[in-house]
């Protein structure tokens, strides 16, 4: 069985779950957010992601003759990946997290027109020096303050921002 870390260390399969975070699409939606992917290889690494679990079909409909699926993130996939993490697997998942950010950025660059400071572009690094009981009360916070804005729906006086983070101890 291939674990989560491989499987996502594709590059478009990484592209397509980055997509699924916080809204479902069908392929045809994928393939319009993804101009530079051919349809046949999308469809292939969608079907390899649902196989995996890591993708749901959450709708179906028919359209023109044929089913479209409507697919969400399965927020459990990889559960049990986490039991045991070494050193390399680490790496790995960092990399891939990583990757991925940058992957966002070059799309933001590709923009013909760009405004970093009016569209909110940030990064920045704190250092927090937290007991482990102050820490757990931060991650419960935080956590707390994300679903407030987490959840909400698509619309078009919105504009969909990733927010990544990364907690390492010093």
């Amino acid at each position: 069985m291939t674990s989560l870390v491989d499987l996502l260390h594709h590059p478009l399969r990484w592209r397509i779950t980055q997509l699924l975070i916080g809204r479902p699409l069908t392929t045809r939606e994928l393939a319009e957010l993804l101009p530079d992917v051919a349809t046949t290889t999308l469809y292939r690494q969608v079907g390899v992601l649902v196989k995996a679990g890591v993708l749901t079909v959450s709708e179906e409909h028919q359209v023109r003759g044929a089913i479209e699926r409507t697919y969400t993130l399965n927020l459990q996939a990889g559960d049990a990946d986490h039991t045991e993490i070494g050193h390399d697997k680490l790496r790995t998942m960092f990399t891939v997290f990583v990757a991925g950010i940058g992957g966002h950025l070059d799309q933001y660059l590709a923009r013909p027109e760009i405004d970093p400071m009016a569209d909110g572009i940030s990064f920045r690094q704190t250092a927090l020096n937290l007991s482990d009981e102050e820490f757990v009360e931060f991650v419960t916070a935080y956590g707390e303050l994300l679903s407030r804005y987490a959840g909400k729906p698509d619309a078009a006086e919105r504009r969909r921002r990733m927010l990544s983070t990364l907690i390492v101890p010093d």
